[in-house]
């Protein structure tokens, strides 16, 4: 059914448990806090697409800063899929994000957490469904390091990787310049995150 077989780990029991650990309101909050800085630095983003979202953490976050804006999202695991295709307003499609989706770009298009779980070899489709998948702005929020890692995964090997991806974006895709960057830490003391980096990237 899918190609790779990390497309199969998150479509299925660990999928399903992850959505149990990653929820809550102070899930939002944080994350409202993160986009509300990254948003500093576009201008009329009035449609989102999400690859990757799983129940809809992030869009509500967004919701909360962009309340007119059109969302699209995109989720492999049906159970998160049955949770995320229920927010109002929201188009949701249950598939890999290496599917074809014939839908029209958006503002902004962007991956949180996401990259970093997808087999490495598969990387520069990924890339073009997010760089495709917009008009105007291309985000990662992701964990970065200047060479790629493996990093063991909750006991799981092949599960996820740190790397440069933006960078690998942009290399692809010259048009692409770096708009900013920052950094979430985890012992932040009003907004605390796992320690993720966010490159918010803009078409020419």
């Amino acid at each position: 059914m899918f190609e790779t077989e990390q497309e199969e780990f998150w479509a299925g029991e660990f999928g399903d448990n992850y959505i149990s650990r990653n929820r809550g309101p102070e899930v939002v909050a944080a994350k409202t806090a993160m986009f509300a800085k990254i948003l500093r630095y576009t201008d009329r983003v009035q449609s989102v697409r999400e690859l990757g979202a799983n129940i809809g953490l992030n869009i509500l976050a967004l919701r909360n800063l962009l309340p007119n804006a059109e969302f699209q999202a995109i989720e492999i695991n049906g159970r998160a899929f049955e949770q995320l295709n229920v927010i109002p307003g929201i188009t949701a499609a249950n598939a890999s994000l290496f599917d074809p989706i014939d839908w029209a770009p958006t503002d902004m298009a962007f991956t949180a957490g996401v990259l970093i779980h997808l087999n490495p070899g598969m990387l520069p489709i990924a890339y073009k469904r997010l760089y495709e998948s917009s008009r105007r702005y291309v985000l990662v929020v992701e964990y970065y390091d200047p060479k790629p890692t493996e990093v063991s995964y909750r006991g799981h090997s092949g599960r996820l990787w740190k790397r440069d991806f933006a960078g690998e974006i942009m290399d692809l895709y010259p048009n692409l310049r770096l708009v900013d960057y920052g950094f979430i830490y985890h012992r932040d003391t009003n907004s605390p995150a796992d320690d993720p980096t966010w490159f918010l990237m803009e078409k020419r």
